[in-house]
């Protein structure tokens, strides 16, 4: 590592510094051991699964099929039609429909 330190160290300068909100120790050993092989950014690396977000151009589309089939729907009764997250639904509608 650039600096010397070890991740107890490393531990200890960040609960100082940041109280209750400091990582969590694992998480602060994780990312000293990735720095420690010459990682240089700290950029979570790319995960595989269901994106973090709802807000996919296919959803964006199924949305105002919805609404257009009956303009009376809800946001909630529309996340629950399709499957998706309140908010998700009203930023679609919001800024998406400009509704």
């Amino acid at each position: 590592m650039k600096i010397g330190k070890r991740g107890s160290e490393t531990l200890a300068i960040l609960t100082v510094a940041y109280g209750e909100y400091a990582m969590k120790k694992s998480s602060v050993f994780e990312w000293h051991r990735r720095f420690k092989e010459e990682r240089e950014y700290v950029q979570d690396d790319p995960r595989i699964g269901q994106p973090k977000t709802q807000r996919t151009d296919v959803n964006v589309d199924r949305v105002p099929t919805l609404v257009r089939s009956d303009r009376r729907l809800g946001v909630s009764v529309i996340a629950e039609e399709l499957n998706m997250n309140r908010e998700t639904v009203r930023q679609i509608v919001k800024e998406d429909l400009g509704m």
